[in-house]
């Protein structure tokens, strides 16, 4: 009876729900066992709320009539014929894309390992990948998390997870996060790039048919599958279910903190601008759970919007002048026009992909009457949560892919490769300077 869906006029929300279900039965143990003290039954309490799942914690998330349980934690995928064989298809191909990636480092025909060592290119691979995946999966539980009605619940079961929490949902921090992670996540697929891209020309250790070798390094396959395959789907699909335990350790925290850290440079600000030009464009405000900027705030503020907005309108420029001029690794036979048309759609397309992500996270465990009144949103969210609740992880799925084969290829598209010391130096920068841009860091910042 206790599990029944209380009325709809009761006051309590689902904390007290929660505490009564443990209070209850843990008064009937005492009573059971002849314990009758106050004491002794708080104690159970504790126990009881100490055992509760992390991941029921994380499907429960509204003060609704009945508590809100994602289906999918009950839900067991059933194995079919087709399913085993895809999984097969799938685990042959990331197989075979980690080991002609390795064999490349290891001859020595990837940008990193041929200027420096293969075995530094190996560990800053890895190392990249996971802290890729580490970033994927935190940004899918805090902003699923968002809408968790007591966090006090898993304090003392998950006290990392509740200290990011804390400093996450703090006024305005979860949106400086994600500016902040942003930054770091098209760095991580850059320096993945520049370790494990093959270099023009190279040949891999197997002696593979021309059309493998095309197909797998020249269109960047390889790279694709395995950057996907291993430090953004999973996370990102066992975070949606296991929100809390995800982010629950200190290399999840150091993220967090290393995400502030970054937006709080500034290199990242003009994108409030375009926020409040947006917010101009469509009549809504700019939400903000902080007091209003004071003057010194003010200023700090738009003068990192102005740094930002310096640093931005070089590396466009940069990237623009390197496009018409073909001195990017480009494929051959591509008109700079078409590369500059190619590049813009690509951006478009991945911001209109990590806002959709955002969108789902944290509309797919509210109440309908919370989801707006727009038609089109209203129906895609209804779509999302289809399937028993798989549709959101084969969302990320498909989307992953779209994402990561736009940032392989734009970094295939805006890499530079102008020889150093030839006199051919983008808008005449120094030979260092020169340097620094051939890295291909300056297309992370568009």
């Amino acid at each position: 009876l206790l599990l029944q869906p209380l009325p709809k006029d009761s006051p309590t929300g689902i904390t007290k729900r929660t505490h009564c279900i443990l209070y209850f039965g843990t008064m009937f143990m005492c009573e059971s066992s002849g314990k009758q003290t106050v004491a002794e039954t708080e104690q159970g309490v504790q126990a009881q709320t100490a055992t509760f799942s992390s991941t029921t914690l994380s499907s429960i998330i509204s003060e609704d009539e009945t508590p809100h349980v994602d289906i999918a934690h009950n839900h067991r995928e059933q194995l079919t014929p087709l399913t085993v064989i895809k999984y097969l298809i799938s685990l042959a191909l990331l197989s075979f894309s980690i080991t002609i990636t390795v064999s490349l480092i290891l001859h020595k025909s990837t940008n990193l390992s041929s200027g420096v060592s293969p075995w530094l290119a190996l560990f800053v691979l890895f190392g990249a990948i996971f802290w890729l995946g580490v970033m994927e999966g935190q940004q899918a539980s805090l902003v699923g998390l968002t809408a968790v009605v007591d966090h006090l619940v898993y304090k003392d079961t998950h006290p990392i997870a509740y200290k990011q929490i804390q400093l996450a949902y703090r006024g305005n921090n979860l949106d400086r996060y994600v500016t902040g992670r942003q930054f770091m996540v098209v760095m991580c697929v850059f320096v993945i790039n520049m370790c494990g891209a093959p270099l023009l020309g190279s040949e891999d250790a197997f002696g593979l048919p021309k059309i493998i070798q095309e197909i797998f390094l020249g269109s960047g396959l390889a790279m694709i599958l395995m950057t996907a395959m291993i430090s953004q789907l999973p996370p990102q699909v066992n975070a949606s279910h296991c929100m809390i335990d995800f982010v629950n350790n200190y290399v999840a925290l150091f993220t967090l903190y290393a995400a502030l850290a970054i937006e709080l440079l500034g290199i990242c600000h003009a994108c409030y601008l375009i926020q409040y030009i947006i917010s101009l464009i469509s009549g809504k405000p700019v939400k903000t759970n902080e007091e209003p900027r004071t003057w010194p705030q003010s200023i700090f503020f738009w003068a990192r919007v102005l740094l930002s907005l310096l640093i931005l309108c070089f590396s466009l420029a940069v990237t623009i002048v390197a496009l018409f001029e073909k001195k990017t690794t480009i494929w051959q036979g591509v008109p700079g026009a078409a590369s500059l048309a190619i590049f813009f759609v690509l951006l478009a397309v991945v911001g209109t992909l990590e806002g959709m992500q955002i969108a789902f996270l944290a509309t797919s465990k509210m109440r309908k009457e919370q989801r707006g009144t727009s038609f089109f949103g209203k129906k895609t969210v209804e779509v999302i949560s289809k399937k028993n609740g798989q549709n959101l992880p084969a969302f990320f799925i498909g989307r992953q892919l779209m994402v990561v084969s736009c940032f392989f290829i734009l970094a295939r598209i805006t890499t530079l490769d102008v020889p150093v010391g030839e006199g051919e130096n983008i808008f005449g920068v120094s030979d260092g300077g020169q340097a620094f841009l051939n890295t291909g860091f300056h297309p992370t910042l568009p």
